[in-house]
């Protein structure tokens, strides 16, 4: 069976059946089949990358074979697995165009193809040009102010699938069994974890990391004169592992004395529970317990606090530890509003404001401690008191992330 599409430079025939993936593989032939999945206004390209595989004479079929054929060596795989391989594959694809620092492409390309998250925390509309009207709302990327028509996000889209095909062909003509594999867990994360940024990945966690990856995380901090009096952390993690009941957290200065004195307080959906250190001398172990024992793959939201009665000290800095397997890139929502990744916010003491105030991430003690030159990107203005930074390209296991700040001299 053949079936003839138009393209640009001339017409190319499609064999369903009989032909080396090599010959339907080429950047032609793959762009019309990214062409066609983009402009589908009755489905997730997941629903149709299925179908092609499931119906092979359909007429998902037709356009995407030159997609979906090269999984066929996952031959124990279901049609759902391979289809979340094809979406990996294209996810990290436009993903890796965030490295090279082309934000209108890649930012053209996950709408396209409904990679989440959306901007404004919203889903993403049915048409192709309803989607890039979406785009409007992201800041800076398209112009300052934002565009009034969707003109620049269709050229940039003309560029960028170009783009996307050719390097989807090399991948496609080269991929073997273990290779489609590796793209399984990134499919299924777009299409089940919305707030992962398509193309990114911790880096690999400890041995002794909690077996958690978290999407959420936003700690308040609030002063009193230079020291952080109340510090409350919101979290919406994933288990990494089957039986995760709970999260172990630290206070803000450790504590060696009674249980009732611990400065940690479980605030929605945990409790408090508390066990001797390892070793004499070593602080209480304190665990937020939660309601529930999860299994892997499933989301869970708690809140905790921290307080600090050691008020007369001088704090330089808050940070975040990065104990897990992770924390996914920002995204906040047109009101500034953090509905994905880490987000500091601190309120200062009005009698007390500092001199500077900056963001670090994966910096030593020293660094942290170095004020950036004036006009440096990590400089936060500190408005009416309140400073908020949200760590737009993820946070990595073992690393610490946060805002520090300079005091002015007495």
């Amino acid at each position: 069976m053949s079936i003839i599409v138009g393209v640009v430079e001339g017409a190319v025939t499609i064999r369903m059946d009989g032909v080396p993936v090599e010959e339907a593989t080429s950047p032609s032939v793959i762009e019309i089949a990214l062409r066609w999945l983009a402009t589908r206004k009755d489905g997730e390209p997941l629903r149709f990358l299925r179908y092609a595989i499931e119906e092979p004479v359909s007429e998902s079929a037709t356009f995407l074979r030159p997609l979906v054929a090269p999984t066929a060596s996952l031959i124990a795989e279901t049609a759902e697995s391979r289809a979340f391989a094809v979406l990996g594959l294209i996810a990290d694809e436009i993903g890796k165009l965030g490295s090279a620092g082309d934000s209108r492409r890649r930012n053209t390309l996950m709408a396209a193809f409904r990679i989440p998250p959306a901007p404004g925390e919203t889903a993403w509309k049915g048409t192709l040009d309803d989607r890039f009207r979406q785009l409007m709302r992201l800041r800076g990327v398209f112009g300052d102010p934002p565009p009034s028509t969707t003109t620049p996000m269709h050229k940039a889209w003309r560029r960028a699938v170009v783009g996307l095909a050719g390097c989807l062909t090399e991948k496609l003509v080269s991929l073997d069994e273990p290779g489609w594999r590796s793209y399984i867990d990134i499919g299924r994360a777009v299409a089940e974890v919305p707030s992962v940024r398509p193309g990114w990945r911790a880096r690999e966690a400890s041995q002794g990391a909690q077996p958690v990856f978290v999407e959420r995380m936003v700690v308040t901090a609030i002063m009193h004169r230079r020291t952080v009096q109340r510090r409350i952390t919101e979290r919406d993690i994933v288990a990494c592992e089957d039986g995760v009941d709970g999260y172990g957290v630290h206070a803000l200065t450790g504590w060696t004395h009674e249980p009732e004195e611990i400065p940690v307080t479980a605030l929605w959906a945990c409790r408090l529970v508390t066990s001797p250190g390892s070793h004499p001398g070593d602080p209480m172990v304190a665990r937020l317990r939660f309601r529930r024992t999860l299994r892997r793959g499933e989301r869970y939201a708690f809140a905790s606090e921290a307080l600090d009665g050691e008020l007369d000290e001088e704090r330089c800095w808050v940070n975040v530890d990065v104990d897990h397997h992770g924390i996914a890139p920002g995204v906040c929502a047109p009101d500034s509003r953090p509905v994905a990744g880490l987000t500091i916010q601190i309120t200062f003491d009005e009698k007390c404001l500092p001199e500077a105030c900056w963001w670090y991430a994966e910096q030593t003690e020293y660094e942290r401690r170095c004020r950036p030159p004036d006009g440096d990107a990590h400089l936060l203005p500190v408005e009416d008191g309140f400073v908020q930074h949200t760590f737009l390209d993820g946070c990595h296991p073992r690393e610490n992330y946060g805002i520090a700040f300079r005091w002015k001299s007495s």
